[in-house]
C-alpha cells in the first residue's frame, strides 16, 4: 500500500514526522502533489507553514504495517 509521510522542519530539532496519509484513491489522475499537500494543509491548519513540509512516498506492508522508505537519506539537508 502506498502512503505519504509528512515531515516538518524544525530549526533546532531538524525534521520531525507530523503525519502519515495512506493513499486510497483508485484513480491515479487525482493523485497530484497539490492534492497531497492539500491534506496536510487541512490537518495542520495554521499551526505549521506548509513551505517547511517535506513529503516522501513510502510503501506500507499490508500484513505487518511496516513502513519502507525509498532510501536511507531521503530528507533534504537545510
Amino acid at each position: 500500500m502506498v502512503a505519504y509521510q509528512f515531515y516538518w522542519y524544525h530549526p533546532v530539532r531538524g525534521y520531525e514526522l507530523v503525519g502519515v496519509l495512506p493513499e486510497r484513491r483508485k484513480n491515479p489522475e487525482r493523485i497530484t502533489p497539490q492534492s497531497i499537500m492539500g491534506w496536510a494543509e487541512k490537518i495542520l491548519g495554521d499551526k505549521l507553514s506548509t513551505k517547511d513540509i517535506y513529503i516522501i512516498q513510502v510503501t506500507i506492508n499490508e500484513y505487518g504495517g511496516m513502513v519502507f522508505p525509498p532510501a536511507p537519506d531521503f530528507l533534504p539537508q537545510k
